[in-house]
């Protein structure tokens, strides 16, 4: 059984209509099953004026096959639901947000711009995009960290009755995504081949790609390798952290890493169903790594272009490096209760030049390590990091 249980999101309600106010199109993305259209309703409900179309809804699809007749008299606010299923719809509103007094559109979609070309390309300078990652530590409670972490941020995954609930949630949401998203996106790889290329991916959550390795273990060569990615990328269901390089004489590692983008969907490809299970379980460090590096940029606001990671083949390294209005701060993650100022932390303080570094741990407190240097817990997150602002 899943609870229907619906969890505010005021900054990103916030945010949603502050675009709405300066852009005549503005599109929500993120995954399916994010709270999209939860999001969407919250904002059309505090509105008079609203219509909305679901194109995951036959009926609906059949009023939008001339959409410029049908968009065009609407006045308010109108709502696209799922509009990848649609693409053709974005000149149509090219053409309508160009006239006097035209409604608003609020557009949502499961996959980035880059599959949606036709909205980057005719909507250029009308249209505002608008990220929507799972839930975050400030809209569950720092109380919840574990929970969140086992479950991930998907409403429905984090919301449900039991950990098995939970579970069964998330392996029925993979093979949805397989089976069926991906074909309607445009994306025609074989269904057991991606779900293949996702376990593997899943495996080395948290490690520098090695696109030969992997295209040895897929029979593909590396650019069909790099195909899958860019198409899990672009679903937002793998996120990849590019690395920074630094002008010094060290030789610095030049691959993205690579995360699945949810601890939830992570922990179910690698079929852990518990907390227990999970703590013994090899990847259980990435897993804290990758599910603490989200916390940590959510909290500092950051964008992806602001976000690296940096090591050195001499084994320096720091999991995230943010470079924001010539400020740069790096953050190590550690699963432990005892964090220490490494020497790859010094380093890393040293050779970038940093304004500090926080080393995130699994314990209840917060204090310095050394010049510069801070422990930070987890579950301190809201408290201790300051949004960039």
């Amino acid at each position: 059984m899943i609870f229907q249980v619906v969890i505010s999101r005021p900054e990103h309600a916030h945010r949603v209509r502050w675009l709405l106010k300066h852009n005549p199109v503005v599109a929500i993305l993120g995954p399916r099953q994010i709270g999209k259209s939860t999001l969407a309703r919250q904002i059309a409900d505090e509105r008079r004026n609203v219509t909305m179309f679901d194109l995951e809804r036959p009926a609906d699809l059949r009023r939008l096959e001339d959409p410029e007749r049908v968009l065009g008299p609407l006045k308010g606010l109108v709502v696209l639901d799922e509009v990848q299923r649609r693409p053709e719809i974005f000149p149509v509103l090219r053409v309508l947000v160009d006239r006097p007094r035209s409604a608003r559109f609020l557009v949502l979609g499961s996959a980035a711009p880059q599959l949606l070309a036709q909205s980057s390309e005719t909507l250029a300078g009308r249209i505002a995009f608008h990220p929507l990652d799972g839930l975050d530590l400030a809209e569950v409670s720092p109380r919840n960290l574990g929970r969140l972490w086992l479950r991930g941020g998907f409403p429905r995954s984090y919301t449900a009755s039991s950990g098995s609930a939970s579970l069964h949630w998330r392996r029925d949401f993979i093979q949805t995504f397989l089976e069926r998203d991906l074909p309607m996106l445009g994306i025609r790889t074989a269904e057991p081949t991606m779900r293949r290329f996702w376990s593997m991916l899943a495996h080395v959550h948290g490690s520098t790609l090695n696109w030969s390795e992997l295209g040895r273990s897929m029979g593909v060569s590396d650019m069909t390798v790099r195909h899958y990615l860019d198409s899990l990328s672009a679903t937002f269901v793998i996120r990849q952290l590019q690395p920074w390089f630094e002008n010094i004489s060290k030789r610095q590692v030049k691959s993205p890493k690579v995360y699945v983008s949810d601890s939830g969907l992570l922990h179910a490809l690698l079929d852990i169903e518990n907390q227990e299970q999970l703590d013994g379980h090899p990847k259980v460090g990435a897993s804290w790594e990758g599910f603490v590096v989200a916390q940590v940029v959510r909290r500092l606001g950051a964008r992806p272009e602001q976000c690296y990671f940096w090591a050195t083949h001499a084994g320096a390294e720091l999991d995230l490096l943010v470079i924001a209005g010539g400020r740069r701060l790096g953050f190590e993650i550690k699963l432990t209760t005892a964090p220490a100022a490494t020497a790859s932390v010094r380093t890393a303080l040293a050779d970038l030049k940093l304004e500090r570094v926080d080393v995130v741990h699994a314990g209840t407190d917060t204090y310095p390590l050394s010049d510069r240097v801070r422990a930070v817990a987890a579950e301190r997150i809201l408290d201790d990091l300051k949004p960039l602002g």
